[in-house]
């Protein structure tokens, strides 16, 4: 499998996503997935080349209409358990 480009949004590409962001890489790092994880803001989202975007509830329905990667939903970004689930789980859909 290829090196996977994953991208991390908030509303500003600061603040939330980084937290995002280190979970993320977590997650991919204690599995053995190798993935570039980088932040991003909800306005520049779907113009920045990427695998998949990982992002809030709020911002999912936003970025669905504009993204042409898949949009994974996280409800709690300080929620390890369910950002390595959903990590996992769409690293799964790719085999």
């Amino acid at each position: 499998m290829k090196d996977l480009k994953v991208q991390a949004v908030c509303g500003f590409g600061v603040g939330s996503s980084t937290l995002l962001k280190m979970k993320l890489d977590q997650a991919f790092k204690k599995n053995g997935i190798v993935a570039s994880v980088f932040a991003g803001d909800v306005a520049t989202a779907s113009s920045v080349e990427c695998d998949v975007i990982f992002t809030s509830l709020e911002l999912a329905e936003t970025l669905n209409k504009r993204a042409k990667v898949p949009v994974v939903v996280i409800h709690s970004f300080v929620d390890k358990i369910e950002i390595e689930t959903k990590a996992l789980a769409f690293v799964e859909s790719l085999k």
